[in-house]
């Protein structure tokens, strides 16, 4: 798999995640389901770790020391990229505030994405071709 396909696929999650975390909320379905919020904050920076765990993977030619290389600045960039959004309800929007433990719940779905990459690295790495 080529890498600017899984740098293209890793951007358009982070944009998704970004959009979905900066609209307004009423524009979003309400689901009446106990902390919805977190889960949802999990689930993206899992997925936001892993696609782009993908990436630095292929970029960093999936030697083995780089895959270690690939899963901390994957790890940093999900947390940076969580605590940014945070900031920026804050900042740049009136239907959402800050949260200390979205920031909780983002860092430990990128923890599981970093751990969930590493249980089936062979699998990754036949997938993207290294």
């Amino acid at each position: 798999m080529p890498k600017q396909l899984l740098l293209i696929w890793a951007i358009i999650c982070s944009g998704i995640i970004t959009y979905f975390c900066l609209t307004n909320s009423s524009n979003i379905p309400a689901i009446n389901f106990p902390s919805i919020d977190k889960i949802v904050h999990f689930c993206f920076h899992c997925g936001f770790t892993i696609s782009w765990i993908l990436f630095f993977k292929k970029e960093l030619k999936g030697k083995q020391a780089n895959d270690y290389k690939a899963y901390l600045i994957s790890f940093i960039f999900s947390v940076f990229f969580g605590i940014t959004i945070e900031i920026l309800q804050g900042v740049l929007t009136t239907t959402r505030t800050p949260d200390v433990t979205d920031v909780l719940a983002n860092t430990i779905g990128a923890t599981i994405g970093v751990f969930s990459a590493i249980a089936f690295r062979k699998q990754i790495d036949k997938i993207i071709g290294i």
